[in-house]
């Protein structure tokens, strides 16, 4: 099948990038599209071979298979191929074959680094790498979107007054929008009601109509901070309603402008750290979803945001080890309380559990065991009022097997190393992200490297390590670009964090294994293998800017549930994502998944 220029433009524009394209910049692109007819096992394209462009499949499907000839992507009509994940350097590093009688319409090199040069939003859409983003955003440069009241609350322009401040009163708000269908008309604030109500000795069945401020100011959801700001200076009003295409869809007031300006990490610390009691951290970190909405509204990548996040929780625990020992008086002997799992990793998120354990100084006794039961429960209590749960899998130092001296840790480290059960390559895996919170940090340093030389050093248990990584994939469907949750409460969902952020986590620690790297963030661990040479520097290029994208995407949608008042999970929707959006996200699962593939093939320096 040929198709004619008037079929590619028309395809052209219901496919993003294209369709936000000026019609004359498409014209110009149709004449540089070659098409390309593929049957069944026709090759596309090879690993290794220059890639001739870019590739969009008209109709059809294709196979994208690994140096393993492992099939990691399936691609249908709209979907693009031959750049993000697929190239380095322009190589391909991966194989394409139809797999069904196909039309593709293949963009050339050149053509294609023009099109990304001049055209914006084909820039975006089509550069993956996000090292650039601006960090340095304050109130002034934030989307209102992310500081506004979602959930307006309105009433009708025959509301009587009294109805009308019943409402207020009861909703704990300052104004109403009044509105007319989605139209909105007018405000009313308590100001009114004293000023015009109460002054005039108004009667109590007055609609609102005859004293709200008809027609007032509004400001769309994409208006900055500052525009809020200079509105109500200039204006002398406290109250913007948020409005897109004449229809109500949030309201922002001087008390949001004061939250929003007062959630921050610095003050957060400060507070916890004096605070009398467990109730006190509580109400603290009761502010941290607001603080996580509001350092991903200011454009803060994800490593910033959890480190941010996971210092308020390394400064809660400390806090509480202090009141625990004013309570139960000075230690018997040193101990170092550590944290695993993500606040190890310092990339605590909106949802965390907590996971620590105490490490003991070999001269403690059984007698002064109980000492140590209490801090560890005290503390652990503490921890689970001010939000960070118990741990499902008892992964804390309230249980004993997590709370026993140097030696008797030195002897679970070297047994899970000789011999690699899987519940060793599981508690392995949790323990090599340990990190020291609080105490007597010498009883951790040695022990940490004797063991990352010990467990270099076997070969048996690095493969075994090297497998239990494998156990989370990412969410890569065959035919319909993602895995989603298939029943339950999630179902139609990715669990961006089992099958997301995870299954790099895990390479990140097995590449810090090979490497004997005293890394423990994740993506400080990419870096450091990178540099190291145990990762390619090409392919360690790529599997972090896939973390990034994976792990952005997780907050962004944390950070949208916290907006729409709802508690903050790992599950998100692909129908909530854009075009866009999804394309990148699949290219991001599709890098890890062949990182996967070359780690489960035993290659040297990945990538």
């Amino acid at each position: 099948m040929t198709l004619s220029p008037e079929n590619i433009t028309r395809f052209l524009t219901s496919v993003h990038p294209y369709d936000s394209l000026p019609p004359d910049r498409i014209a110009t692109l149709v004449p540089r599209f070659q098409q390309i007819a593929a049957a069944p096992g026709d090759e596309i394209y090879t690993r290794g071979a220059p890639m001739a462009g870019l590739y969009l499949v008209h109709s059809g499907e294709v196979e994208v298979r690994d140096d393993n000839d492992q099939i990691i992507s399936i691609l249908g009509p709209r979907n693009s191929f031959g750049e993000r994940g697929l190239t380095r350097d322009g190589v391909a590093v991966t194989t394409a074959h139809a797999s069904a009688d196909s039309v593709l319409l293949l963009l050339p090199a050149d053509a294609f680094a023009t099109l990304i040069a001049t055209e914006a939003a084909a820039a975006r859409f089509f550069d993956r790498r996000r090292g650039d983003r601006d960090t340095g955003k304050d109130l002034a440069t934030t989307r209102v979107s992310s500081f506004m009241a979602p959930l307006a609350q309105t009433c009708a322009p025959d509301t009587d007054v009294q109805t009308a401040a019943r409402q207020m009163r009861a909703a704990g708000i300052s104004s109403l929008c009044v509105t007319d269908g989605d139209a909105l008309r007018g405000i009313v604030t308590v100001r009114d009601m004293s000023g015009k109500v109460v002054t005039d000795a108004l009667p109590l069945d007055t609609p609102v109509s005859q004293i709200m401020t008809a027609a007032p100011l509004t400001l769309a959801p994409d208006a900055i901070g500052s525009d809020v700001l200079h509105a109500m200076m200039e204006h002398h009003i406290g109250h913007i309603p948020i409005t897109q295409a004449g229809r109500l869809v949030g309201m922002v007031t001087q008390t949001d402008l004061t939250r929003f300006q007062a959630v921050n990490s610095a003050e957060m610390v400060r507070e916890i750290a004096s605070a009398p009691d467990a109730a006190a951290i509580a109400r603290v970190t009761a502010e941290i979803p607001r603080l996580l909405l509001q350092l991903v509204a200011s454009g803060n990548r994800h490593e910033i945001v959890t480190r941010l996040i996971t210092d308020i929780a390394d400064t809660a625990t400390r806090r509480l080890l202090n009141l625990a020992e004013e309570r139960l008086g000075p230690p018997p002997v040193p101990y170092l309380w550590l944290a695993c799992g993500s606040q190890g990793r310092q990339e605590q998120t909106g949802v965390s559990d907590q996971d620590n354990c105490l490490m003991l100084d070999d001269r403690v006794s059984a007698a002064q065991m109980p000492y140590f039961a209490d801090l560890a429960r005290f503390v652990c209590d503490g921890l689970n009022t001010a939000g960070y749960v118990y741990c499902p899998g008892d992964m804390m130092a309230t249980n004993p097997r997590w709370c026993q001296p140097v030696r008797v840790w030195r002897d679970y480290f070297n047994g899970w190393i000789a011999k690699p059960s899987p519940e060793a390559q599981m508690l392995a895996s949790v323990m090599f992200d340990l990190r020291p919170i609080g105490g007597d940090m010498s009883l951790f340093a040695d022990l940490h490297d004797r063991t990352l030389a010990r467990a270099r050093s076997n070969s048996i248990f690095v493969a075994h390590m090297v497998s239990n990584s494998l156990k989370h994939t990412p969410p890569l469907g065959l035919l319909r670009g993602f895995a989603t949750i298939r029943s339950g409460e999630h179902r139609n969902t990715l669990d961006m964090k089992h099958n997301g952020v995870v299954p790099i986590v895990d390479l990140g620690r097995v590449q810090a294994l090979r490497g004997a790297l005293v890394a423990v963030n994740t993506r400080a661990r990419l870096q450091a293998a990178t540099a190291a040479g145990v990762l390619s520097k090409s392919g360690g290029r790529d599997l972090i800017d896939a973390y990034d994208l994976i792990a952005d995407t997780r907050l962004a949608h944390q950070a949208e549930q916290v907006k729409a008042g709802d508690a903050p999970d790992n599950y998100l929707a692909p129908a909530h994502l854009s075009d866009f959006e999804r394309s990148h996200l699949r290219d991001a699962f599709v890098v890890v998944k062949s990182m996967q593939s070359a780690m489960g093939h035993g290659q040297g320096a990945l990538g």
